[in-house]
């Protein structure tokens, strides 16, 4: 198979992936607190990683191990504890929406990290998509206004953390095997969370004694091994046989997905948020409309 279809199955696949992980970590937040989740997040995934690909870290140089290093903890660390603290008060389906706006800030973080040029069309998709942004978070405070929606912001933060990590992938790790990225990430960020999760109650009685702790537990395995690290993967390499803008592409179907499980799990969605949706979704097309010309 050749790279021009393998990316666009890579694509489809992580945005099944990923446009379940929101749900997966709402379910996980039922028995633990953010920081318990993210930290116990990054522990189980550290360990399969370490498990499949310790081999891969030989491969890494030390110049390289630096902006592995800082990939873990923008790509991984920070947005694992992000969404966390997010979904406290925004339902999941907001959540994976909201984290459509990753192309829009690749492309800015490109522009002045690392010079990349974009047209006036993608500037307009840029507007189009964080003024869909701005009507979701109004609607969704219409519709639920118990939630604090102001935690979206933690949202719009982990988006700017990934646009960041996908062209430190592109323009500094291209060298490095999706593998070695995965496993290097994460053996930077382990033992950050290892410190913590001691301190954070996870293994206090009332926490283990709760009646959503191994259910939530079970969760966060499986959103590890196949929303982490199968994922992770995935990306890595996707970024590698693509683009920046197209490998950050793949949240055009993750809200879809989360829709689904959002509304399956008896959320609240409104026609007012879909068609803030389709305009966030909009400004994304824009934004890749070049990119996309400049691939076929």
């Amino acid at each position: 198979m050749n790279e021009q279809n393998r990316k666009w199955i890579y694509l489809f696949v992580l945005s099944i992936i990923w446009g379940t992980s929101y749900i997966l970590i709402k379910k996980g937040l039922e028995g633990f607190t953010p920081i318990q989740l993210g930290s116990a997040r990054i522990i189980i995934a550290g360990f399969f990683l370490f498990l499949i690909g310790f081999k891969s870290l030989r491969l890494i140089t030390k110049e390289e191990w630096k902006w592995v290093a800082i990939s873990g903890f923008i790509g991984s660390f920070f947005p694992m504890f992000l969404f966390a603290y997010a979904e406290t008060e925004i339902d999941s389906s907001i959540a994976a929406i909201l984290n459509s706006l990753v192309p829009l800030f690749t492309l800015f973080v490109g522009l002045f990290a690392f010079g990349v040029s974009f047209t006036k069309n993608q500037l307009i998709g840029v507007l189009v998509g964080l003024l869909g942004a701005g009507f979701l978070i109004f609607f969704g405070k219409g519709v639920n206004p118990n939630h604090n929606y102001w935690y979206a912001g933690f949202v719009i933060v982990a988006t700017i953390c990934y646009a960041c990590n996908a062209n430190i992938i592109k323009s500094k790790l291209q060298n490095v095997t999706p593998m070695g990225i995965a496993v290097g990430n994460f053996a930077s960020i382990i033992v950050p969370a290892l410190v913590v999760l001691p301190f954070s109650g996870f293994f206090s009685t009332e926490v283990t004694s709760g009646d959503f702790f191994w259910s939530s537990l079970g969760y966060i395995v499986v959103l590890c091994v196949i929303g982490t690290c199968i994922a992770k993967v995935m990306f890595n390499r996707l970024v590698q046989i693509s683009s920046a803008v197209f490998s950050v592409s793949v949240t055009y179907l993750i809200p879809i997905v989360g829709i689904f499980w959002g509304v399956l799990d008896e959320e609240k969605f409104t026609i007012q948020q879909l068609l803030a949706s389709l305009l966030i979704l909009l400004g994304v097309y824009l934004v890749n409309k070049k990119v996309k010309l400049k691939a076929s």
